[in-house]
C-alpha cells in the first residue's frame, strides 16, 4: 500500500479566499498525491481553520467566532473530500474538522472518504492546554471525543490518533489489537518542542505496536488565525526500528519544499519482523500486567 502524508503549507490570508479556492488548492494537493501513487493520503489537524479566512477579520483573528462560522461550511466540505476521494480513487483522511456539538462546543473531528463513497471518524480524545480554553460559564470550547474506532482501508486495518492523541500508548493499543495496522495521526504544531513531542510519540507507537504511522503537519505561517499563525515540523510515515526495516524508523520523510512524505508499507516485511525480531513489545505487551508490576512499592532498608 502507498501512502502520501502531507507537509501541508498555510499560506497568509490570501484576498477573496474562499470555500471554491479551498476546494482548488484540495484537489491539486490530493490530485499530486494520487500521482505519486498514493492510495491513502493523510491531511492534517486543524484543515478546516483554513476555511476561517473566507470570513470578516473580526471572525478569523477569534477562534470562538471561527468556529462558529465555519460550521456553514460543513456539508460543502463532506460533499467535497466525498468527491475527491471518489475521483481519484483514493482514501483521504481529511485532516480535521471543528464540529459543533450543539451546545456551544465542539469536537476536534478526523473524518475519513473512501473512494466508494463512505466515510468514518474519529474525534480527538486528548485536548492540549490550547485546545481547553473556557468561554462563557468556565466551559471549554472544544470538547473530548469519547469514542475509539479503525476501519479498512483495501484490507488493511487503520486507526486514526489525532495529534496530541499520539502520545498516549494505551488507546493506540487498544486500536492494535482492534486489528490496526497503519496508525494515521493529522497533527498541528506551532512550537520545535511540540512536534519533537508528536514525531516520538509516533515513533513510540510503531515500536510498541509493531505498525506503520502516517503522520501529516501543518507548515508556513498564517498571521490572521490564531489556532494557525505559526506551524512546525516534517511529514513522514514511521515504522518499527527492527530487522528488515530502517533503523531509525523512518521511511520516508518531507524534506526542503516537499508537499509529501510518500513510502510503500510493506506488510510482508512488518510481518516477516515478527519471526526475527530483535525485541517484541507488541508480543511482551502483557508482561506489564503482573500482578507485582502493575503498581510501584518503595523498597529498600532505611538508613
Amino acid at each position: 500500500m502507498q501512502v502520501a502524508a502531507a507537509r501541508y503549507r498555510i499560506e497568509p490570508r490570501p484576498a477573496g479566499f474562499d470555500f471554491d479556492g479551498f476546494a482548488r488548492k484540495q484537489a491539486d494537493w490530493l490530485g499530486e498525491a494520487r500521482r505519486l501513487g498514493a492510495r491513502l493520503a493523510v491531511l492534517p489537524e486543524y484543515l478546516s481553520l483554513e476555511l476561517a479566512a473566507a470570513f470578516a477579520p473580526a471572525v478569523h483573528a477569534d477562534l470562538g467566532a471561527s468556529l462558529e462560522a465555519i460550521q456553514s461550511l460543513h456539508a460543502p466540505w463532506m460533499r467535497l473530500f466525498t468527491r475527491l476521494a471518489g475521483e481519484l480513487d483514493m482514501h483521504v483522511v481529511a485532516g480535521s474538522f471543528l464540529l459543533a456539538t450543539g451546545d456551544g462546543r465542539y469536537r476536534n473531528r478526523s473524518y475519513r472518504f473512501a473512494p466508494d463513497g463512505g466515510h468514518d471518524w474519529q474525534d480527538k480524545l486528548q485536548l492540549t492546554g490550547f485546545e481547553k480554553q473556557l468561554v462563557g460559564d468556565g466551559i471549554g470550547l472544544i470538547e473530548p471525543g469519547d469514542a475509539l474506532g479503525v476501519y479498512p482501508v483495501d484490507g488493511v486495518r487503520a486507526g486514526t490518533a489525532v495529534c496530541y492523541d499520539s502520545e498516549f500508548p494505551l488507546p493506540v493499543r487498544a486500536q492494535r489489537e482492534a486489528g490496526m495496522r497503519v496508525l494515521v495521526v493529522p497533527s498541528c504544531t506551532d512550537t520545535e518542542a511540540g512536534a519533537t513531542r508528536v514525531r516520538i510519540g509516533c515513533l513510540a507507537r510503531a515500536l510498541e505496536n509493531r505498525c506503520f504511522v502516517v503522520q501529516s503537519v501543518t507548515a508556513g505561517e498564517a498571521p490572521w488565525s490564531p489556532a494557525l499563525d505559526r506551524n512546525t515540523g516534517e511529514a513522514a510515515v514511521y515504522a518499527p526500528m527492527d530487522v528488515g526495516l530502517p533503523a531509525d524508523g523512518v521511511l520516508a520523510t518531507t524534506r526542503g519544499d516537499a508537499r509529501w512524505a510518500v513510502a510503500a508499507l510493506d506488510f510482508a516485511a512488518l510481518d516477516a519482523t515478527r519471526a526475527q525480531a530483535q525485541v517484541a513489545n507488541d508480543r511482551d505487551w502483557p508482561g506489564q500486567h503482573a500482578p507485582a508490576i502493575v503498581r510501584a512499592k518503595l523498597v529498600g532498608t532505611r538508613p
